[in-house]
This record gives C-alpha cells, structure tokens and sequence, in this order.
C-alpha cells in the first residue's frame, strides 16, 4: 500500500466560525491518526474568509499535542514572509517536544493576494525581493548547524530550542523552480498535482538532478491530490461542487465562506462558464472504487512515493467520512511495479 498523508487547510463552513473550523482540524487528525494516515499537514493561508490556517505553525503544536504517532507538519510555511532563523527556531521547538513527529513544508507563494502579502512584510515601501533559495539553504543550514565559518550567523545553529532533535525540511511546489530547489539541496518534494495537473516530466526531473546531501539520501516525492470520497460517484461529486464555488469567487478576487453543496450546486448551475474555468484541474472524486482507480493511476504517473490528499467540504462529517472511505479503498491496493 502506498502511504496516504493528509494536507489541511482548515476550511470555514458556512454557518459556522473561524475557531471552530480550528476545532474541526484538530478533530480531523485524531481521526486520521486512527485511520492510519502518516502525515497530517497544515497550510498557510491569509486574510480570507474560507480558510482559517494562518499560522500552521501553532496549529501544529496544537495537533501533535492531540495525537501520538501521527507525523505533523506545514503543508507549507512560506518563507519568504519570514526570518530563516525565526523559522528553524519555531520548528526547532516543536521537534524538541514532539521527537521524530515535525515535518517543515516550505513553499514560496504568498498563501495570499498581493496586498496582503503587502501588509505581511515589516518593510510595506516596496514589494519585498524573491530570495527564497538564499533564505531556503540558510535555514537548512540553522537546522543542520552546517552553516560556512564566514557566515555572520554561523553560532545561531547550535542554539536552537529542541537540539538535538530537528524537524525534516520539505520543499512545496509545481514549478521547476521549486523542483531545483528541493533536488539541488537534497531534499524531500511534495508536488501540488491539486494546483497544476499532470508533471509527470517535474518528477522526472526531480529523481535526475537530486544531489544527496547525506550518506544514503534519495529522492523522496509526494504528491498532493484533490480527493473526494463518498459512498457513490454521484454523492462524491455532490460534496465537491462547494469548493467549485469557493475556487470561482477567489477567481473574481472575494473570499467566501465554504457554502452548502446545495447552495453551491445551485449557484454553479447558473454557470455554466464556471465548469469550464475549472476544466484544467485534477479532481480525484467518487466512490471508493473510483478514487481507488484514479490515485493509484497518478501514484503510476509520477513514480510517487506517497500520496498527499486534499479536499475543502461544508460539512465536517462529511470530510471524516472521506478520509475513511479513501483510506479503505487504497488499502487493499498496491500500486504495480
């Protein structure tokens, strides 16, 4: 069986508040502990009515406090709002109380629009420059405490909180860029397949230009799928319609609170133009056997080592409920050699 892993963005159904949706995560990862999924991920999301994952970070002490095995981490943190230091020392923490359980996710978009992005930065003259492999191979090196002699922070590496314990660096992304960052540093890649669809040639080029930074060290690729599962094709694509919704407005630059599939699916059918918007996107979404089908066809396509899955449902319920289905569906599987 290929390991499932979870990505949570910590949606805000309509008709309820941000702090419950922060529940609702907390909620989900004891149930995808028990379920047996690997990871539980949170995202980084801002200023938006939809999503309530502003800082994984904490939500990340919070969930690895409320489970036990489950590895936890940021899907991602994205570090070009941030400190490098300021980054390895809050991850460093959390390895230090969680041992052997704290992913780092990294990623480099805004998790935002532009003006908040803005309004994110200490400095708001001027849109603050891209340096996010600098600032990616200074945080390695804090965590690894193997930056040069010459380096003006070279001694901060040997203080960080949870030495010697330390979390393991991933690189997020969809890009070649993103696909160099992480191969040339040796590092771990989780590619958004629910962002931009079919690059299969990305992990190709991935496996061929990773460098091993330690002994051992391989190429090591997950990918992140959009998933719905339900107990029928028909019920499953039900669920999917209000994240169709939510996806259209942020399109027309409003963020809306998660609707209910009925709202939704009312509101999309006055669209047709909206079906079409979406078109280009991956949507793994039915049964147990249609999802079953459809992730171990994209775990063929890419060669992935593990499978990250995705979804934004009104109800609750209705997500836990998904999580299950999908991880008895791909438990009887294995994905050919």
């Amino acid at each position: 069986m290929i390991p499932l892993s979870v990505l949570d963005q910590t949606p805000i159904p309509e008709g309820t508040t941000p702090a419950q949706a922060l529940a609702n995560s907390i909620d989900l990862a004891r149930h995808a502990e028990a379920l047996g999924y690997r990871r539980y991920w949170l995202a980084e999301h801002h200023a938006s009515h939809a999503l309530a994952g502003s800082a994984p970070e904490i939500l990340i002490g919070a969930v690895a406090a409320a489970t036990s095995r489950i590895r936890v981490g940021s899907g991602g943190v994205m570090l070009p709002h941030y400190s490098p230091l300021k980054v390895a020392e809050q991850f460093s923490l959390l390895a230090g109380l969680h041992p052997g359980r704290i992913d780092l996710g990294l990623g480099r978009a805004p998790g935002s629009d532009q003006r908040t992005a803005v309004a994110l930065q200490q400095d708001r003259r001027q849109y603050a420059p891209n340096q996010f492999p600098e600032a990616l191979a200074e945080l390695i090196g804090y965590l690894e405490d193997s930056l040069p002699e010459d380096h003006p922070f070279r001694a901060y590496g040997a203080t960080l909180p949870g030495r010697p314990h330390a979390p393991e660096p991933w690189v997020l992304g969809s890009s070649p860029d993103s696909v160099a960052f992480a191969a040339d540093l040796g590092l771990p890649y989780c590619l958004a397949d629910f962002i931009a669809p079919r690059l299969g040639d990305l992990a190709e080029a991935y496996r061929a230009r990773f460098v091993a930074r330690h002994a051992g060290d391989r190429p090591h690729l997950m990918v992140a799928v959009w998933t719905v599962c339900a107990e029928t094709d028909e019920a499953a694509q039900r669920l999917a319609a209000p994240a169709r919704m939510m996806f259209a407005h942020l399109l027309m630059g409003k963020s809306i609170a998660v609707p209910p599939p009925d709202v939704a699916l009312a509101w999309l059918a006055d669209r047709p133009e909206v079906a079409q918007a979406f078109a280009s996107r991956r949507v793994v979404a039915g049964s147990p056997a249609t999802v079953r089908a459809g992730l171990l066809e994209i775990a063929r396509e890419y060669g992935a080592d593990e499978l990250m899955l995705v979804n934004i449902l009104h109800g609750h319920d209705d997500r836990k409920r998904s999580y299950e289905l999908a991880m008895q569906a791909m438990d009887v599987a294995a994905v050919p050699a």
